[in-house]
């Protein structure tokens, strides 16, 4: 009868070893699940910050196309000094909704391959900006138009400063 009772604890103790190596399966499957779904709302936390910062670009490309549009209507300006000063408030409207929507113009002297293309080259100044065909803009930090410019291709004309 004893090598019944211990061959029963035996299994007994085998059976409950099982199931406490299942219940600690169980426990980590669950940890594991849940850092998962904690990870996951996170990054779609950040995708959706991420999607309102810059759902707007599409619209705020056509207002930079208007917006240069109206810059070359001044540079060409010959008639009404009216139309002029009307021109002039509505490119400075613009720039101002633009910069309260992020939108900031690259102003940079130098090269920058994230920021600029460049359109054509001269000799000057190596990497610097002779001239802007293009202006470019940025949406909070983020390039969405890059700016067209002239590049100094280092030569002749070139400035040495110690």
């Amino acid at each position: 009868m004893e090598e019944n009772q211990a061959q029963t604890t035996e299994e007994l103790q085998k059976q409950l070893d099982e199931e406490t190596k299942l219940k600690e399966e169980y426990l980590n499957d669950l940890k594991r699940v849940q850092a998962e779904f904690q990870n996951y709302q996170k990054r779609i936390k950040q995708e959706n910050i991420e999607f309102m910062k810059y759902a707007k670009q599409e619209l705020i490309l056509e207002l930079l196309d208007i917006l240069d549009n109206f810059e070359i209507a001044v540079k060409n300006k010959k008639n009404s000094e009216e139309f002029s000063k009307g021109v002039d408030m509505i490119i400075k409207q613009l720039k101002e909704t633009l910069e309260k929507e992020g939108v900031k113009q690259i102003k940079e002297q130098y090269f920058n391959p994230e920021k600029h293309e460049v359109i054509s080259t001269e000799e000057g100044e190596e990497n610097k900006i002779i001239e802007e065909f293009q202006k470019g803009y940025m949406l909070n930090g983020r390039v969405i138009r890059a700016s067209k410019v002239k590049v100094g291709k280092g030569g002749k004309n070139e400035s040495k400063s110690d």
